[in-house]
């Protein structure tokens, strides 16, 4: 069992992720939280947490083994720089000094580029500087870029392109699921692509990354 430090992980799309991956025969999640009282909802259904904080420093969360990282950590919009941007660079430099085999980054739809936005611009613009800073750090990782997210449930088919040219939806459920998948080795390494609700398999449309 590897392990998979996954930051972000009281969040509700980081929930879903820290249970696929507690029901998974080959990944141990180690759900990363801010603050002490968060984790006793994980710690209720017997899975490791850490403390650390994306505005400070992180290492402390590698102090145990980490085979894998997946960021699913945000601010909603409270501190873009700090967390977004920042909090990500963190992760990732911790990663290289952890050896760490993937780096899995949720970003955002529109993050490639963020000047063409007419919406949430600040936000996209710490997005791409993180996935940016991802793509030159020399770890192996996937760049997922889902459109909006809801709370719908999973339906486990999506479209998928480096590059969409269209709006779309995606279940929180369903891009937690390609998270997921993504920390695998042989999946979707050093790309960036865009999800959206579709109709191929999650595991079929991720084959297909070059």
């Amino acid at each position: 069992m590897e392990n998979i430090l996954v930051a972000g992980a009281n969040g509700t799309t980081g929930k879903q992720i820290v249970a696929l991956l507690h029901k998974s025969e080959n990944f141990n999640p180690i759900a990363m939280v801010r603050k002490e009282e968060q984790r006793t909802f994980f710690k209720n259904q017997n899975i490791e947490t850490v403390l650390g904080d994306l505005t400070n420093n992180v290492d402390a969360a590698f102090s145990s083994t980490i085979d894998r990282v997946l960021f699913a950590a945000g601010s909603g919009g409270k501190d873009v720089i700090g967390v977004d941007q920042e909090g990500a660079k963190k992760m990732i430099d911790a990663s290289k000094k952890a050896n760490v085999k993937k780096f899995v980054m949720l970003s955002s739809m529109g993050a490639d580029k963020p000047e063409e936005a007419m919406q949430l611009v600040e936000y996209l613009k710490a997005k791409h500087n993180a996935d940016e800073y991802l793509k030159t750090s020399g770890l192996e990782y996937s760049i997922v870029r889902p459109g909006t997210l809801t709370n719908e449930d999973q339906v486990a088919k999506i479209e998928l392109a480096p590059k969409l040219n269209k709006r779309g939806e995606i279940s929180r459920a369903d891009v937690a699921q390609t998270l997921v998948h993504a920390l695998e080795s042989n999946t979707a390494t050093n790309a960036s692509f865009e999800i959206i609700k579709g109709q191929q398999s999650i595991t079929e449309a991720l084959s297909q990354v070059k």
